[in-house]
């Protein structure tokens, strides 16, 4: 028994991959008159004099920031409403679906997009991007009773971003199901051969590195905005310093851009692929019928 193996997972990084935006500094900061040099300055002073993880110093300063306002999860959502993307978003989820072929279609080849993010979830799954997503994996934070945030609830660092991989891979994506399971590959309902991650730097390393070795594509983003280049330097090196992703790209998902062009690229080949496997896996089954 086998499992079909016919879709194709676009998974993401959200900061300065979707948004040119952090999060925070888009819509909490100016919502709650927090001066984000400062913000940023002590999250550092918790990660290299305290010795925190990245993700649990920034979740703890803002729940400090955040306290006297008693911000719930739902407040979160509503302000998730108003985060900034870059060209082409959010159309190009559903748009990029066009490059399916309808040979592709009739035989259930179909596209799910994923975001992986270290993140806050609330904010995601308030945004204009939240409808087009298969599953949103990023930091949460946990209530009490009156619905007020009280301490980090689950946090995605850049490690464990391939957990969450793992999950699409196997089909695991309540938190509940244990991804350590074994399953075996023919039963998996998206192979790594079937994913493309796209992500903007050394975070992002062990995503690519996990979805590239086990034959999967990867794409590196950089902000075409930015005139110090940091963002383009950031993905240059991934490509030809550390050898993790094939492909670099202006973050503009508008129809015709470059990025564009390389997704939509990735996504036909992938589905071209699925449909030789099965037509290979229908011949090679079929038994001839006696000739006379």
């Amino acid at each position: 028994m086998t499992t079909a193996q016919n879709t194709i997972a676009l998974v993401y990084d959200y900061d300065q991959t979707l948004s040119p935006v952090y999060m925070q500094n888009d819509v909490i900061f100016p919502e709650f008159g927090i001066q984000q040099e400062q913000f940023w300055q002590k999250c550092n002073e918790l990660v290299q004099s305290a010795g925190w993880d990245n993700e649990l110093a920034y979740m703890k300063s803002l729940q400090d920031y955040l306290a006297m306002d008693q911000v719930t999860n739902q407040q979160l959502r509503k302000l998730g409403e108003g985060l900034s993307f870059f060209p082409g978003l959010p159309e190009y989820f559903s748009e990029v679906r066009a490059v399916l072929e309808q040979e592709h279609l009739l035989a259930g080849i179909h596209i799910e997009h994923y975001i992986i993010s270290s993140g806050l979830k609330e904010l995601i799954d308030g945004s204009r991007l939240a409808p087009f997503m298969k599953a949103i994996f990023a930091c949460e934070y946990g209530e009490d009773e009156f619905g007020r945030i009280v301490f980090p609830k689950r946090t995605i660092s850049h490690t464990e971003k391939t957990q969450y991989l793992y999950r699409i891979n196997k089909g695991m994506l309540k938190e509940g199901d244990d991804v350590n399971d074994y399953v075996p590959h023919e039963l998996r309902p998206i192979p790594f051969k079937n994913m493309i991650y796209v992500g903007d730097g050394p975070t992002d390393i062990p995503a690519f590195k996990l979805t590239t070795r086990n034959g999967g594509r990867s794409v590196a983003v950089y902000n075409p905005a930015d005139k110090t280049r940091k963002s383009f330097r950031k993905s240059y090196q991934l490509s030809v310093s550390t050898d993790r992703v094939g492909n670099i790209a202006p973050a503009d998902y508008r129809e015709g851009s470059h990025l564009r062009l390389i997704l939509e690229e990735m996504v036909k080949e992938i589905a071209d692929r699925i449909l030789k496997t099965q037509r290979d896996n229908r011949d090679n089954s079929t038994v001839s019928a006696p000739s006379y």
